[in-house]
């Protein structure tokens, strides 16, 4: 049984809703009338939650009118447990008097496991927070008890009201939807990335600089569970980079990028997949004009993987961070998506990479994603990306031509389908730079049908094959590093869209 105490006196546990969630005994404050303007209150609650606790805890708190600021901070114990078991994490967040509904309007704020304590007030507020005024009624202090040790986890909440005249409010400013671009051409991304106003380490300014040096025209915001860090990205913003604004929401059951929505847009992340809630968050993603992109999908780290299907998705991550074993896992997969939307005659899911930086050494750019668009704008980045008419580089020395040909002059780019008869001769062309000493591994329905030596110490060339139709549905390329030892392929330095054959 989870169990609270408020000073003193042991309080009933309330279930709200679903089972995923217990909400606790009310956290009560004096009026203010009478208060001295910076007068502070302090309450304090202590308890234990055990294995099997739900996912998120609430902690009601009565805020009086005439209150300034709220300030809370926490901490709890973490026992020593056995190699395998999960020990204690518990993650943090506020929703204001208008509730905790879910997808309803009361959250301002969540920072997860990264910081032990944040403030809310009209002008300012902890990064992972959206500062306003901090209107009398019953707010909640969310808990989420994200792993739990077997002998429980006993934590502290300390509530510190303000009282006082509110301050100016702060009006936000974002960042603009277009960038001046080169017209119709191959722009470079990344569109998972991590700001200190989540679990990251860097500021905007920080990132924004690092998008630069490593070539990039464009990048998505997307810290964890809190859109509080679109108004801060507006000054990073140029004619050379193009910043779209985006959440990674982070459930219990997979982690999904929300690539390029309207600015302010939150999106709630407080279900499961048996919950059936998915597909109500992804509807919204799209109605705010963003991309439903679930990200590293084999992960393997406590609630990371993938369980939501891919039904209501736009694109897929393949290639997460430095390559890994779980990207191979979700490149075979993705590889399987491709096979069945040739089998069932429906719409294909491309694949793209992204960094997943969150501090130093993680290197932002690195896997990165190359788009054909139109114009460097969040629509025409969107609608490439969507269209799968990409491929995904190590770096910016990373360039590659991937296309299609048939007997009478007919030709299909990455993401492209080459409409010409099953028993047509098809030239498949790649010409890439910048890969030294890498292997070219054309991939297809059939699987992998032909394996290049390794190209120059100069880092360039050109690989050819011929093919028909009814031998490859589809053809696409992963340019991979020399293996040190071992059957496995090496890591990738590029992969790209699959072009289909036929019609």
């Amino acid at each position: 049984m989870c169990e609270d105490t408020h000073g003193i006196g042991r309080r009933a546990l309330i279930v709200t809703g679903a089972a995923a969630a217990l909400t606790l005994g009310t956290v009560s404050f004096a009026a203010a009338d009478g208060q001295d303007p910076g007068t502070q209150e302090t309450r304090t609650v202590r308890g234990t939650l055990p294995p099997g606790c739900p996912d998120f805890v609430y902690v009601p708190v009565e805020v009086p009118a005439g209150v300034r600021e709220i300030k809370v901070s926490y901490t709890y114990d973490r026992p020593s447990v056995p190699a395998g078991v999960t020990g204690n994490a518990l993650d943090i967040g506020v929703f204001d008097q208008h509730g905790t509904e879910l997808g309803g309007k009361g959250f301002r704020g969540w920072s997860g496991g990264a910081r032990t304590e944040f403030f809310i007030r009209a002008d300012d507020a902890t990064p992972g927070y959206l500062p306003g005024p901090v209107h009398a009624g019953t707010w909640h202090v969310a808990l989420g008890p994200y792993t739990v040790a077997p002998q429980g986890l006993a934590y502290e909440l300390t509530v510190t009201l303000t009282y006082g005249e509110p301050g100016t409010p702060v009006r936000p400013v974002y960042p603009p939807s277009r960038a001046k671009g080169r017209g119709r051409d191959w722009y470079r991304g990344d569109c998972h990335l991590h700001s200190w106003y989540s679990d990251g380490r860097r500021t905007p300014a920080e990132i924004a600089a690092l998008a630069r040096a490593a070539g990039l025209d464009f990048i998505n915001s997307s810290d964890h569970n809190t859109h509080s860090s679109h108004a801060h990205w507006a000054d990073q913003a140029g004619d050379d980079l193009l910043i779209m604004l985006g959440e990674e929401i982070t459930t219990r059951n997979g982690h999904v990028v929300a690539l390029g929505t309207d600015p302010g847009t939150f999106v709630d992340w407080r279900y499961r997949a048996r919950d059936n809630r998915f597909g109500r968050f992804a509807h919204q993603i799209h109605k705010a004009g963003g991309l439903v992109v679930p990200a590293h999908p084999h992960a393997t780290c406590v609630g990371c993987a993938w369980k939501f299907g891919f039904g209501e998705a736009d694109a897929v991550e393949v290639w997460n961070g430095p390559y890994t074993p779980d990207d191979e896992v979700a490149l075979a997969a993705w590889d399987a998506t491709l096979v069945a939307s040739v089998r069932e005659n429906r719409r294909w899911l491309p694949g793209m990479g992204n960094s997943d930086a969150h501090r130093d050494p993680d290197a932002v750019g690195s896997p990165q994603t190359v788009v054909l668009a139109d114009d460097l704008s969040r629509e025409a980045i969107q609608e490439g990306l969507r269209a799968g008419r990409s491929y995904v580089a190590e770096s910016k020395n990373v360039t590659l031509s991937f296309t299609a040909t048939g007997g009478r002059g007919e030709r299909a780019g990455i993401g492209e389908r080459l409409a010409v008869a099953a028993d047509t001769p098809v030239t498949v062309r790649l010409e890439a730079s910048g890969v030294p000493r890498c292997t070219v591994r054309l991939v297809t329905d059939e699987g992998v049908l032909l394996t290049s030596d390794p190209l120059p110490v100069t880092g360039s060339g050109v690989v050819e094959w011929r093919t028909t139709p009814q031998y490859a549905a589809y053809v696409r390329a992963e340019l991979r590093h020399e293996t040190a030892a071992g059957p496995l392929p090496g890591a990738l330095a590029a992969l790209t869209n699959p072009i289909f054959l036929g019609r």
